[in-house]
This record gives C-alpha cells, sequence and structure tokens, in this order.
C-alpha cells in the first residue's frame, strides 16, 4: 500500500506552518513526517514547528531542505530526503511536505513519477493556502475588473509580474484552496476572494475558509487525489521548462545585537515593509527579561508575534530576521530600518 503525501503550497505569508502546526497537534495518532523547504537561510519554519513541543512529533521527523526552492532541486535534494524516509523501519503513515511560498507545486508533483518512489508513495493531495485579505486587496489577481471596485487606482493589477505566475501556478495544481485568515476581512472580502480564485480554477476544486488554519486533518489528509496521475489536469504558466525565475527574488538575515522590544520592532517593519516593498519578514526575537523566544512574522505591513520555547541550554538569545522581497532591495537600507 502507498504511503499517502499531502503538498501544502501557498503564497509568502499565507501561514502554511501555521496549518502544519495545527495538523500536527490534531493528527490522530498517525506518524506524520513532515518536510520543509525554506526560502531564506534562517531555518524559522522547521524552528517554529520544534518551537511547539508537540507530542508525537520528533525532530527527525521534520525535515529541511534548505538548498535551494524544492521544484528546482528534486532530484538533488527531494528524492534522497523521500528514499530515506520510506526506507526507515518505522515509515511515517502520512508524509507532509511545506514548499516554499516561491516554489511551483506541478514539478514536485511530477517527481512522485520517477521509478524510485512511484510505487511507494502517492500525492494524496496539493492544498493551496491563500492569504484571503491580501487577495481580497487585489494582490495576485490575474483579471483587474474582477476586484476593481474595491482597488480602481491600484497599478499594481496593470501587470502580470512573476509573483503573480506562482500564485497562480499554485492554484492550478490544488485539490484543494484554504481562504486563510478569513478572520481579518469581511463577508464582501471575503467574496471577493473567492471570486478570484474561482475565477483561476481549471477545475472543480474544494475551496474552504478557514482561520489560523484550523481544519479537520481527517479532511485534509484524505483527498486520495492521487496528483502525480492527474498531472494534465493541471496546468501551468511554466510548462516545459525546467525551472523558474528565482533572480526577481531576495533574500537575506538582519542580525540584531541584544535584547529587542519586539513592539517598536514591529512598527520598524511595518514601516520598512511600506518603505522599500518587502513581501515577508520572520524570525526570532531575544526579549530582555523574557526566558522564552519571541516569533515574529510579517506579511507586508502585517506583523504579528508570540512567545514559543524557551531559549536552549547553550543557545545565545539573539534576534535573527529573515526578509525576502523583489530583488534590489537596498539590504542595507532595510538592516538600518529594522536595527532602528
Amino acid at each position: 500500500m502507498k504511503i499517502p503525501a499531502t503538498v501544502i503550497t501557498g503564497f509568502l505569508g499565507a501561514g502554511k506552518t501555521t496549518l502544519i502546526r495545527h495538523l500536527l497537534q490534531n493528527a490522530g495518532g498517525r506518524r506524520i513526517a513532515l518536510v520543509i523547504n525554506e526560502f531564506g537561510d534562517l531555518g524559522v519554519d522547521r524552528e517554529v514547528i520544534n518551537g511547539c513541543a508537540i507530542e508525537g512529533c520528533a525532530e527527525d521527523d521534520v525535515v529541511e531542505l534548505a538548498n535551494g526552492c524544492i521544484c528546482c532541486t528534486v532530484a538533488d535534494d527531494f528524492l534522497p530526503t523521500m528514499e530515506m524516509l520510506l526506507d526507515r523501519p518505522n515509515p511515517p503513515d502520512h508524509i507532509v511536505i511545506e514548499t516554499s511560498g516561491l516554489a511551483l507545486p506541478k514539478p514536485l508533483v511530477k517527481a512522485f513519477t520517477w521509478p524510485e518512489i512511484r510505487a511507494r508513495v502517492t500525492v494524496d493531495g496539493v492544498i493551496a493556502v491563500v492569504d484571503a485579505p491580501a487577495v481580497a486587496a487585489g494582490r495576485f489577481a490575474h483579471d483587474p475588473d474582477a476586484v476593481a471596485a474595491q482597488r480602481e487606482d491600484d497599478d499594481n493589477l496593470d501587470h502580470h509580474s512573476p509573483l503573480e505566475e506562482v500564485f497562480e501556478d499554485q492554484l492550478l495544481s490544488a485539490d484543494m484552496v484554504l481562504l486563510n485568515k478569513a478572520d481579518l476581512t469581511d463577508t464582501a472580502g471575503l467574496a471577493a476572494a473567492r471570486a478570484i480564485v474561482e475565477a483561476e480554477l481549471p477545475r472543480q476544486v474544494k475551496i474552504v475558509e478557514t482561520r489560523h488554519g484550523q481544519i479537520d486533518a481527517n479532511v485534509l489528509l484524505g483527498l486520495q487525489a492521487g496528483a502525480e496521475d492527474d498531472l494534465d489536469a493541471r496546468p501551468s504558466h511554466h510548462e516545459g521548462e525546467d525551472d523558474h525565475d528565482h533572480d526577481d527574488f531576495d533574500s537575506f538575515e538582519v542580525r540584531i545585537a541584544g535584547s529587542a522590544d519586539p513592539e517598536a520592532l514591529k512598527s520598524r517593519i511595518e514601516a520598512a515593509a511600506r518603505d522599500h516593498g518587502i513581501l515577508r519578514v520572520k524570525g526570532f526575537v531575544h526579549v530582555a527579561g523574557k526566558p522564552r523566544r519571541h516569533v515574529i512574522q510579517g506579511v507586508g505591513s502585517r506583523v504579528d508575534g508570540y512567545y514559543d520555547r524557551p531559549w536552549a541550554d547553550g543557545e545565545a538569545p539573539e534576534t535573527r530576521l529573515v526578509v525576502i522581497g523583489l530583488q534590489g532591495l537596498d539590504r542595507d537600507a532595510v538592516a538600518r530600518a529594522l536595527r532602528g
């Protein structure tokens, strides 16, 4: 019997890691192995998962692929990782793969047809996590007219950007779309987001509204899509290409010496996002007098934070942030803005 695998994709900051934390906390006894593909140098997502102290989720059940976009390094990174998981004496009941926010899902789904793993694992489903408020605001919408009532004067809707193509490719491969962060927009916003997503979908796909990634694990991990046998129904802007251009994006780390005030740092991140076009900031903050790490997550100018685990023995408390944006970011200016 093949082991099912679920591919979780979604644009930067849509809530993939929050969804995965919820799945692991509500796994219902399943032995889940998690493969994480980071875009950036810090390994934040793995650290956030390991910081949850989720019962039954051992550290070696979380595998990080940090050598590049998973859709571009299938042979070098992904296939050996899958073989390692499948060859365990006690293999997982389910494998969950979190792609980076910039990954194209179709090349990854194609990898499940490779002889090394085809007979042993199947793609149970491809899940696209969507930031509902962002989509409702007109970001990454294919048809400007669909959101003209809300964003008539938004020049960003007048061209088809590389970011938009990535977003659309994630929808085109999906077996289920989660309109996440539904609590951060109103009924009209959700309706607008749903209409934009539906316009991109090439076939009938279930769309579910979620808050904080909360959805029944039995629903998400039981689609039985066999996506690797259904590739023709999953069109792509990048058909026939071996790669897609990551030169459009830039990622770098900013370290802040000493402790930091998380509220003041959030304000600086919000200002830097507005001034420099930052797409994503994520990392850990050392707060004076607090024994726990403060996890910070910024999507555009919207920034959230929470405390997770205590700083480990031998782990120097420090503030480390990964910044992701379009190519051409002034790294020095961004670093100065974040350090204050």
